[in-house]
């Protein structure tokens, strides 16, 4: 069930509980996202960060308070309607999710013909607008295992961007990856929000929190809660 929110809201929760099955991850949950913003999700591991991710894309169900991305009532959904909200959502993680044994093109053009495309010659163009946007546009022809781990990553966000999403959610992107490697995928997904895209970005990385300054919410004691990412202290109880 589709719901009209401000023009530039684009994630609204209030007043949610967020269960893994029967074990309670975070209560009170309050979040406001708009359209273009680049934030951080950070929390120790096993605080709740995941579980955010999958309530927005409708992994986890939305079973106490409001919910809506992109549209869509979380909590009134439809399981007809929940591959039309992640068309309207584009996922990174943290270990590619490639198929190893098709290229990078191949890659793509699974997921453009997953999801209703048709006409080969616009996916070909599709295709080849995604990997210029992430600096691949030469290696399309390449396997996933003959790339590196962050050209890798910058496949997944090429993957993510396909169906021109409104929303970027990327679990742990950098997690794999090393420190200059891990700053160019910031440094691309930041340039991305810049074009209008929310980007919410769950990470434990206190070293790109510092270099690339953004909004921040914390997962901490079962609370979602804002923190100041110029407070060193806070950062460091990551």
């Amino acid at each position: 069930m589709q719901e009209t929110l401000p023009l530039d809201i684009i994630i609204e929760l209030r007043d949610c509980i967020i269960w893994q099955q029967d074990h309670l991850v975070l209560s009170n949950v309050n979040l406001v996202v708009h359209s273009g913003e680049f934030m951080y999700l950070v929390g120790r591991v096993g605080s709740g960060k995941t579980s955010v991710i999958k309530t927005l894309n409708a992994q986890i169900p939305l079973k106490d308070g409001m919910g809506v991305v992109a549209g869509y009532n979380l909590s009134k959904i439809k399981r007809r309607e929940i591959p039309m909200l992640r068309r309207k959502l584009g996922i990174v993680f943290q270990d590619f999710q490639l198929l190893t044994d098709r290229s990078v093109n191949d890659n793509l053009e699974f997921v453009l013909k997953a999801t209703g495309w048709k006409n080969k010659q616009e996916i070909g163009t599709r295709i080849g607008e995604v990997l210029e946007k992430v600096g691949l546009g030469l290696k399309g022809y390449k396997m996933p295992h003959q790339l590196s781990g962050g050209e890798q990553q910058r496949v997944v966000i090429g993957r993510a961007l396909l169906n021109d999403p409104e929303i970027i959610l990327a679990d742990e992107p950098t997690g794999n990856l090393d420190p200059e490697t891990s700053e160019g995928i910031i440094r691309l997904l930041m340039d991305i929000s810049k074009t209008g895209r929310a980007v919410v970005i769950a990470t434990h990385n206190y070293t790109i929190l510092k270099k690339y300054p953004a909004r921040t919410v914390k997962c901490e004691g079962g609370k979602l809660v804002e923190v100041r990412i110029d407070e060193e202290i806070e950062l460091e109880k990551l």
